[in-house]
């Protein structure tokens, strides 16, 4: 039995080591306002129908003590007649609206005291809604810079210096390269370019020859 607990207890351990690395504190954090949305919700309705049947109770004592006063007159009217088993009969039912009346109140009080105790749990969970709002910006900020500098240290670990020198080495490996095809091309242009220089040369030799033969026809004869 005691291998198969830890057994159990190592997979367990798997499993919610595999559901910590599945969840995402920004959705966790939106689903646990969402949650408490609900229960606002939730609280805020109940709040309205304790106030309904707060309003409820109140009209009743209204109606109470309007019957009672009704009665109170209605006997003082059938004394005043001389009816006295009118008067009877209209004390009666003072009497038990009277006591009907004790134990409206006592159940209002009762209600007012939920109703009272409503008002403060919806406030705390108004509150706390809004400091949780406020407090997932925040975290929200906190996990953004996490993730950023997560990715910035993972490109750093992965980025090799060496790699990176090695690249630029061939890189200028190629780079020669070129330079010297293209020294190359220039070199076996210029060593065209002496043939035209013979057929330049010697144009500018008959010229050259013309000017010469006219220099030599003015040279003054010498006795």
């Amino acid at each position: 039995m005691g291998i198969f607990k830890r057994l159990k207890g190592i997979a367990l351990a798997d499993v919610n080591h595999a559901i910590d690395k599945m969840e995402d504190p920004i959705k966790m954090l939106k689903q646990y306002l969402r949650d408490l949305e609900a229960e606002m919700e939730k609280a805020e309705n109940a709040l309205s129908n304790q106030l309904f049947i707060e309003k409820k109770y109140e009209v009743l004592i209204a109606e109470s003590e309007g019957i009672i006063e009704k009665r109170v007159r209605q006997a003082q009217l059938a004394v005043d007649r001389n009816e006295d088993e009118i008067a009877k009969l209209a004390l009666q039912d003072k009497i038990s609206h009277e006591k009907k009346l004790v134990q409206t109140k006592a159940t209002y009080e009762t209600i007012k005291q939920q109703t009272t105790s409503l008002y403060g749990q919806v406030k705390k969970l108004q509150d706390t809604y809004e400091h949780l709002q406020q407090k997932k910006l925040a975290l929200i900020a906190r996990a953004n810079a996490a993730q950023a500098s997560q990715h910035v240290n993972q490109t750093l670990t992965s980025f090799s210096p060496q790699n990176a020198i090695k690249g630029f080495s061939r890189m200028e490996e190629q780079i020669l390269n070129l330079e010297a095809k293209a020294s190359a091309t220039q070199s076996i242009h210029e060593m065209k370019r002496p043939q035209e220089n013979v057929l330049l040369d010697k144009v500018l030799q008959d010229e050259v020859q013309k000017e010469l033969d006219l220099l030599k026809q003015a040279k003054p004869t010498t006795a």
